[in-house]
């Protein structure tokens, strides 16, 4: 099942829910203010590899979070 982040107007929080694909773009509640004006956000996700030297390193660039527009997530602290 794929984690889906969304995103409320209202107490501007961002929140990730496990659905599945059929349930995507069902309407969702927040789980802070209860809001039901929720929008899902379209999400980058990284890839990683472990190389024979045991070593892990991302695969295609890697790529800050999706909150962030940098190459790293240290101007956003995710």
């Amino acid at each position: 099942m794929p984690l889906y982040e969304y995103r409320c107007p209202h107490c501007e929080i961002t929140f990730d829910k496990l659905r599945p694909f059929s349930q995507a773009d069902a309407p969702i509640q927040c789980p802070e203010c209860k809001g039901e004006d929720v929008r899902r956000l379209l999400s980058r996700f990284a890839c990683f590899t472990t190389g024979s030297d045991g070593a892990t390193r991302a695969v295609s660039g890697g790529g800050g979070c999706a909150g962030c527009t940098s190459g790293s997530c240290a101007g956003c602290s995710h």
